[in-house]
């Protein structure tokens, strides 16, 4: 009861967030301002939200088509059907209550597959965790490709002190000053702390990583990785292109604009409010005027988010006649086998009785 009522309060904390940063972000705008942003999103390409549609469904069947390499070492093999169902259905879940998906995806398959589901919640924390690696990776790729541009931003944040970084060797230093300090710290605390609720999850964590590394289809599964990140900067890509302020953005901007967008995402339930802050300041920081990189960051979280409510909402409404079709398909089969056995061993009797 106690751990439900601390989920419920983290819920609406990080809820009242994004709400609060969705009203600091009006609230600063002026009338005009706000008028012109009705406008841009209004005008705003509508055509290119559909590859941005069929590229977001493309990202979560392509996890779902790496979910079951998971499940496979323990020994689970769903249909990639119900598995995609559970995935989106773990999304839509996602947004009532964070992290609700990971308990749906589960019983979702479970129920539909007749597996157990106590068996994938250990595909599901590995999963996780490298997710988070994923996610380490392409902000560090993003940070090496974008160098110079992020010593210039950083400087710009910090005023006086900024002066000393803006030199992207400066940088450069500090952070792997800080890493190489950081390891021995992390080492030190997770010993003094590993059996608290921090150290064991940072524990499950690590064990999810390295299952994965050890896995017989590991190569696969990293290239499913790659295809669903891949995704993900496609669909920013080519959302790039409904705005004629954002249209002539690189590929690289995307990259970066990923990954504080994906740090919303997990901030905030649902992004809210925390994900359109976050792509507009990096959009403005690019040189886009602070209205189209605000409607921007709008028209990227409701597209993603109409993804996965219409692909939730149609794996809810479609997942039990498929089950009811291919189960009762599955007993004409059975009933089939059996008449086309029984009639063998009959032909086979009678054979024996022949003179």
């Amino acid at each position: 009861m106690k751990k439900t009522i601390l989920t419920i309060f983290q819920y609406l904390l990080f809820l009242g967030l994004g709400i609060w940063i969705i009203y600091q972000m009006l609230h600063q705008l002026t009338d005009q301002q706000k008028t012109d942003l009705a406008n841009a999103i209004r005008n705003a390409n509508a055509w290119y939200l559909l590859p941005v549609f069929v590229i977001g469904f493309l990202s979560h069947l392509f996890r779902a088509m790496r979910w079951r390499y998971l499940l496979e070492t323990v020994d689970l093999k769903p249909s990639l059907t119900n598995t995609t169902f559970a995935v989106l259905i773990g999304y839509i879940a996602n947004l009532a209550l964070p992290r609700a998906g990971e308990v749906a995806k589960c019983t979702v398959l479970a129920r539909y597959e007749k597996m157990p589901a106590h068996k994938m919640i250990g595909t599901i924390v590995a999963e996780r965790a490298f997710d988070m690696v994923s996610l380490l990776v392409i902000a560090v790729a993003a940070f090496g490709l974008q160098m110079e541009f992020v010593s210039t931003y950083v400087a710009s944040k910090m005023g006086a002190l900024g002066e000393k970084f803006q030199n992207s060797k400066t940088i450069l230093m500090v952070l792997a000053a800080g890493a190489a300090l950081s390891i021995p710290v992390a080492v030190i605390l997770y010993r003094r702390y590993k059996d608290t609720k921090v150290g064991m999850f940072v524990t499950e964590l690590m064990r999810g990583v390295l299952s994965i590394i050890h896995m017989k289809k590991r190569w696969a599964f990293l290239g499913y990785t790659v295809l669903i990140w891949g995704m993900y900067l496609l669909q920013l890509w080519v959302g790039f292109m409904c705005l004629p302020e954002t249209a002539g953005l690189s590929l690289v901007v995307a990259l970066v604009v990923l990954v504080y967008g994906s740090i919303g995402m997990i901030v905030t339930p649902g992004g809210i409010g925390l994900y359109t802050l976050l792509v507009a300041q990096m959009l403005v920081a690019y040189g886009v005027t602070e209205v189209p990189a605000q409607a921007f960051g709008w028209i990227a979280w409701v597209a993603q988010t109409a993804v996965i409510i219409v692909l939730g909402l149609v794996s809810l409404i479609a997942i039990q006649p498929y089950n009811r079709k291919r189960n009762g398909q599955a007993a004409m089969d059975r009933a089939e086998d059996s008449i086309a056995w029984a009639a063998g061993a009959g032909m086979q009797r009678l054979a024996r009785t022949e003179p």
